[in-house]
Order: structure tokens, then C-alpha cells, then sequence
């Protein structure tokens, strides 16, 4: 999980508060104590997480909670609600509203810009989108082979040449070509600092080019320095949004993004890991959401329509909250989930399931996992399908002479099938007041007030 420790230690805090019998300053005072220790370890500046803190403080003191929410519920919305306006409150999409639509990305040397060229490229192609990426990095060396293997690996037809050193000259070399595509992205240079060459050169390009969207490429793990360099792009070249890369195993994401936040370019897309898939918008909500154990079931609704058709979604589903699922289903269920991304990201989208503490390693089943499995089920009888309880040592046996799968992949099977069983069970008859409480507000707290 991005941001995993600042995570554990706010729904920690949250449970704190859940559990206790009343609420009173000495309670809100800790949460306050907690919340600060909490931002101050994930690298967010000292003056921002007092300001915020200091707004809960205020709100959780003089608010009276609205009708049909207890004080300690009213306590959960209010740091929600805060910490969703301190990441920028609103989710800024980018709507492609002509063709073709042109998206500049800029950043300085080092950020994973031409990386994010193609992630970003994967992002709308998924969505029916037909791209192409541009190539105008005529400084570093290697930078035109790695867009052609950006380009490469996410499939899509790249636009660049080797020899020319002028990048607007590019830029013009295939002009013509471009109204064959629905959006482009251009890769322009960056630099290990802004200076006056690198900033002539972007508003040279951009007067040429003319994007839709100039998006600003931040590495997260330079952490509270994000807003300097935010900051200097948008008010030298006019940015449009911000991409920040690299969350994943940072500690200082919580630095980059709150500096980001408040740098007055709105943060549009964050990259959440290495593979090409892992990308997404960013939307407050969702993201704060999730970093609560809220869940984010936008952000599950997108990725499941990416794998999975609606009505069998909703199907599997409502089968699998009444705990009325059997070997296939389950099958089904994982090899889908699988697609989506990494178990353990899925399961945190999803509303109270962050708070059952499951045991990553029942995160962690691997796709070659999933393929002995399948291969195993084929010498399932159909009733041993449909009632896996009946599966004893014996049938297990029997089963892994006929698959050629050994019996302990089998055992793992079945396993899995019953951790799934319980984990449903303790979901639906779960006495932790957090998890009831962010049930009760079905995955998204009511914002405003």
C-alpha cells in the first residue's frame, strides 16, 4: 500500500477513538497529538500538519454532530473531511475533448517522466483511446531507445528521430500523422535543475505545440520539496496539473503529495508502483479513503470494468456477501482480481476490509499459483466443485494423481477457500466499531459541513 505506515498509524487513531466509552478534550487532544506524530513521520511540512491539526482541534470542540451521527462518528467525518481538503479537496480529471488531444510532459532530470510517458499512454488506451507518444528529449543519452521501449512495452506507436537535435523540428516531421490519433503525449527534456536554458526551451515547445495539458512530472521521494519545484514550473512554464511519481516505497510521499497540494497546480495522476498498470488518478476522497480503511469504491468500480463485465460483477458479488460462493466462483473471483492489480491493493478499496488485519500472505497468491489451481480443479468431481467441505485427504490424493499438481497446492486450495468462507463471515458479524462505523457510511463519508 502507498503510504502504508501513515495509514496504520491514522486507523489506529481512528479505532482509538471508535472504541471509547465517551468523548471529551483529553480524547481529542491524544487523536490530535497522534494525527500530527502520524503526517510528521510520512515527511509533511511541520507548519501545514499544525494548521490542519489545529482545525480539527477546533472543529471536534465547537461542532454539534448532525442528526443521525454520534460525537465520536461526527470526529471520524471531521478528519476525514480535513484531510481531504488538505490534498486538494476535489479530484481534477482531464476530459479529452478534441482529437487530437495533446499532453505535454515536463520535469526535471531524474523524475521518471519518460516512465510516466507510458504509463500514462496505458492509462487511456485502456480506455478506448487510440495514442501515440512523441519523443523531444534530444539531451540525455539513451532517452529516444528508452520511449521506444516505453512505447514497445505498452504497445503504442511511438514518433521520434534520432538525428535531429531540434525538438520543435520533430515535433513538425510528423505533423501530418497526428490526426490519426485521439490523444498525444509528448516526452520533452528535463534537467537537474529548472534553469533559464531548460524553461526557453519548454516555452519554445509549448509555443510550437500548443498541449491541452502541460503536466509537471514530481518524484515523490524528494518528499517537502516538491513545492519549490512546483511552484517554480507552474509560474515558468504555466503547468496545467501535476503527476507524482514513485509512491510507492517512499517514505516522504506524504511531502510530496500535501507540497504538491498546496503549490496551486492541482495533482492529476499519481504512479503507485513499477509496472505499467500502476498508475492512477488521484481523487482526495479515495486516496484518504483508503489511507483510513474507508475503502475507495470508485477507484474499484474503474479497475473492475477494465476485467469484469458489470452484471457479473455485481452477480459474484452479492453471492459472495451472503457467503454463497463455491471453487469456481472463488476461481473466477481471484483470477479477475488478479488483472485488477495486486490483492493487497484491491482489498484496501474495498470498505471495512482494511480494518479485518488479514494476513498478507492470503494477499499474496500468485498468478502461477492460479494456474495450478485451475489445472487441478479439472480433476475435481462436479460435486466436490460446488460443496469443497466434502474434500478430504483421500479426494486430495485422488485429485493430484489426476492433475499432476502435488497434494499441498491442493490443500492450499482448499485453504483459500475457507480463509474466504471466514473472512466474509467476520466481515458481516464484525463487533470492531470502526469497521461497523465506515459501514454505516458505505464507504464514503458525507462531506461538507
Amino acid at each position: 500500500m502507498v503510504l502504508e505506515k501513515l495509514g496504520e498509524s491514522l486507523k489506529n487513531t481512528l479505532q482509538k477513538i471508535a472504541k471509547s466509552l465517551f468523548v471529551d478534550e483529553k480524547l481529542i487532544n491524544e487523536l490530535i497529538k497522534d494525527i500530527q506524530r502520524a503526517l510528521l513521520q510520512a515527511d509533511v511540512n511541520v507548519k501545514l500538519v499544525f494548521d490542519l491539526t489545529e482545525k480539527i482541534k477546533k472543529r471536534a470542540l465547537e461542532e454539534e454532530s448532525p442528526k443521525g451521527l454520534t460525537k465520536k462518528e461526527q470526529i471520524i467525518n471531521i478528519v476525514y473531511e480535513e484531510l481531504v481538503s488538505f490534498l486538494g479537496k476535489e479530484q481534477h480529471k482531464i476530459e479529452v475533448t478534441q482529437k487530437p488531444f495533446k499532453i505535454m510532459l515536463i520535469g526535471l532530470f531524474g523524475s521518471g517522466k519518460t516512465t510516466t510517458t507510458g504509463k500514462l499512454a496505458k492509462f487511456y488506451t485502456k480506455r478506448g483511446f487510440k495514442v501515440a507518444l512523441v519523443g523531444l528529449d534530444i539531451h540525455r543519452p539513451a532517452a529516444m531507445e528508452q520511449i521506444e521501449q516505453v512505447g514497445k512495452q505498452a504497445g503504442i506507436k511511438v514518433f521520434l528521430d534520432k538525428r535531429i537535435k531540434n525538438p520543435t523540428e520533430i515535433w513538425n516531421k510528423f505533423k501530418d500523422e497526428y490526426k490519426n490519433f485521439d490523444v498525444l503525449i509528448v516526452d520533452t527534456a528535463g534537467r537537474d535543475a529548472l534553469s533559464k536554458e531548460l524553461i526557453n526551451e519548454i516555452e519554445e515547445v509549448n509555443k510550437e505545440i500548443q498541449p491541452n495539458e502541460n503536466l509537471l512530472v514530481i518524484s515523490a521521494d524528494i518528499g517537502q520539496a516538491a513545492q519549490k519545484q512546483a511552484e517554480q514550473f507552474h509560474k515558468s512554464c504555466g503547468i496545467t496539473g501535476i503527476i507524482v511519481s514513485k509512491m510507492d516505497g517512499t517514505a516522504k510521499g506524504g511531502g510530496a503529495l500535501t507540497a504538491c497540494s498546496v503549490s496551486g497546480a492541482p495533482i492529476k495522476f499519481i504512479g503507485i508502483g513499477e509496472k505499467i498498470d500502476d498508475f492512477e488518478q488521484f481523487n482526495p476522497q479515495g486516496f484518504v479513503g483508503r489511507l483510513l480503511g474507508m475503502g475507495d469504491l470508485e477507484a474499484l468500480l474503474e479497475k473492475a470494468k477494465e476485467v469484469i463485465k458489470v452484471e457479473d460483477a455485481e452477480d459474484l458479488g452479492k453471492r459472495f456477501l451472503k457467503g454463497e460462493f463455491n471453487l469456481i466462483d472463488l476461481y473466477e473471483q481471484m483470477e479477475a482480481m488478479s488483472k485488477m492489480g495486486p490483492l493487497s491493493q484491491i482489498v484496501e478499496m474495498i470498505p471495512g476490509f482494511s480494518q479485518l488485519k488479514l494476513p498478507k500472505e492470503m494477499l499474496q497468491v500468485q498468478e502461477s499459483k492460479l494456474k495450478k489451481w485451475k489445472i487441478a480443479m479439472l480433476s475435481f468431481t462436479k460435486r466436490e466443485l460446488e460443496e469443497p467441505e466434502i474434500v478430504d485427504s483421500s479426494r486430495i490424493e485422488r485429485i493430484s494423481k489426476g492433475s499432476g499438481i502435488p497434494s499441498s497446492e491442493i490443500r492450499d486450495l482448499i485453504k483459500q477457500y475457507k480463509q474466504s468462507k471466514k473472512m466474509v463471515k467476520m466481515l458481516k458479524g464484525s463487533k470492531g466499531d470502526l469497521s461497523k462505523i465506515m459501514k454505516k457510511f458505505g464507504g464514503k463519508l458525507p462531506m461538507g459541513g
